[in-house]
């Protein structure tokens, strides 16, 4: 079997994340702790016990994720002899779960990744005033009818399809009155149902350009190691292995779309079977299903899901 490791994107927090890991090995709680002292906060508490409003902010939110998908990492490592390269083929990540993949593929070090996230959610929340910008899922609509629905409603302001996810689930970015427009053309195109998502910020557009910039001098300051793995890119859908090139594609990615679903279309082509989610949730294990029902998918978020899996190899 064929195997790539995937990490979740914002949006799979809760509170409780990561508690029943830290219970159960003490590795996950050696990352954690290293996360916490990384960052100078206890948001390891925070993921414990809440309160869900300030893990939900992106400046927590996106360390979290992070910290989580590296505990798994961590325990698979160490309780199941579980490595890189011999485990997984390539390694992939929605939108910041890049930075998670590339954590886990030895790219990036846990605490340089974890200041790097901080400083990525601060400077994407700051982007743009609240109530400017917003996003909304198109519900039933390909990518090429997405694209032409947002260009139709910008009409001089942004809208554009920030997310690719799965077939008939494609999410589109930018100022607020351009997506109210983009979801009421989708409905007079027939398409019944679109979601606002319950995000503080427009993110994967142009008006994310001075996060970008951030991020930027940010990446420059940080060191990156080839991966010892591939990274299947979210703005190319294509792998990547080289260090420079993998820092200009971060920069790129917070102002450019997540291209999931090709992402996961060019893994199988290389002859990937199995998707493993590495951290909270089940959202990307969902989208798989969508994606290519060929392609099977799990996740690993709880101590059980992990004893399974290392049981199963």
């Amino acid at each position: 079997m064929v195997r790539a490791l995937v990490f979740p994107g914002q949006g799979s927090q809760a509170v409780g994340m990561g508690q029943a890991l830290a219970g159960a090995f003490a590795e996950a709680r050696e990352v954690f702790e290293e996360v916490d002292s990384a960052l100078s906060q206890n948001l390891s508490k925070l993921m414990f016990e809440g309160p869900g409003d300030d893990l939900k902010l992106t400046e927590n939110a996106q360390p979290a994720l992070m910290a989580v998908s590296m505990a798994v990492i961590r325990v698979l490592d160490r309780q199941g002899n579980f490595r890189l390269p011999q485990a997984a083929k390539f390694v992939a990540g929605h939108s910041l779960g890049e930075y998670s993949a590339l954590c886990a593929a030895g790219s990036l070090a846990l605490s340089d990744t974890a200041r790097l996230l901080k400083k990525r959610g601060l400077a994407m929340q700051q982007a743009v005033p609240v109530g400017i910008g917003t996003m909304a899922a198109l519900i039933g609509v390909d990518l090429p009818a997405a694209q032409d629905i947002a260009t139709a409603a910008a009409q001089g302001e942004v809208c554009t399809a920030a997310n690719d996810n799965a077939p008939g689930q494609v999410v589109i970015s930018g100022h607020v009155a351009a997506v109210d427009r983009a979801i009421a053309i989708a409905a007079e195109r027939g398409f019944k149902r679109s979601v606002k998502l319950p995000v503080s910020a427009p993110f994967h557009c142009s008006l994310m350009k001075p996060a970008a910039d951030v991020m930027r001098r940010a990446l420059a300051e940080v060191k990156i190691k080839n991966p010892a793995v591939p990274l299947v890119a979210n703005v190319t859908a294509r792998a990547v292995s080289d260090a420079a090139e993998i820092r200009e594609l971060l920069v790129e990615q917070v102002t450019g779309a997540v291209r999931w679903r090709e992402s996961v279309l060019f893994m199988k082509e290389q002859g990937v079977s199995q998707l493993v989610e590495c951290g909270a949730g089940a959202v990307l294990a969902g989208m798989t299903k969508r994606i290519d029902k060929e392609v099977t998918a799990l996740s690993l978020s709880s101590p059980e899901d992990i004893d399974a899996f290392l049981k199963a190899l």
